[in-house]
């Protein structure tokens, strides 16, 4: 092998390394079957998801994750391979990738490594399940805004039952006292 062709993979090398320092999460997929059309659309959300996703030779890949969190991977590396990387949203890169998997009827996850774990086929398969990290809060928040809006409507509901000046109620009122009778 020539030394411009070693640079050149060298540098294929680096650019996975630096993808993938600091990234929570990264899924290798088989990409085979898709159309450009449909490539380029999951692309597209993949982008837009702050995902970065390519395809590289298997070797390289092989080699870019010695020794690191992602060289579980290795052994899915074979055939045709995809690699999404995400930096920002853990379960992003499996879900995305899961949703045009299931919508075109095309392509597999293989594999994958989140927050440090590897999972196989059928975990990243459950991690694609997980709802975002914003779809999570948004739950979260409407569960705990039903119970807090009622207690809310509860004291709204007995403040308004109470006279507001602090007098007594009318029931609560004295009773006039009893005339004495005249003396006759």
């Amino acid at each position: 092998m020539s030394e411009e062709a070693k640079k050149q993979k060298q540098i294929v090398i680096d650019e996975i390394k630096e993808k993938l320092e600091g990234a929570q999460a990264a899924v290798v997929i088989d990409y085979m079957g898709t159309t450009v059309q449909e490539a380029d659309a999951m692309r597209k959300e993949l982008r837009e998801a702050g995902i970065d996703y390519n395809v590289y030779k298997n070797t390289l890949m092989r080699i870019a994750v010695q020794g690191t969190e992602f060289e579980p991977l290795t052994d899915s590396m074979k055939g045709p391979s995809a690699i999404a990387i995400s930096k920002d949203d853990a379960t992003a890169p499996a879900r995305i990738l899961n949703k045009y998997i299931k919508q075109y009827k095309k392509m597999e996850l293989k594999a994958g490594v989140v927050e440090g774990t590897f999972y196989d086929k059928d975990g990243i398969t459950q991690i694609a399940d997980i709802p975002s990290r914003d779809e999570l809060l948004a739950k979260f928040l409407g569960s705990i805004q039903s119970p807090v809006g009622k207690f809310v409507r509860t004291l709204a509901a007995i403040a308004d039952a109470k006279p507001a000046d602090g007098a007594a109620a009318p029931a609560e009122a004295e009773a006039p006292a009893e005339e004495a009778p005249a003396e006759a």
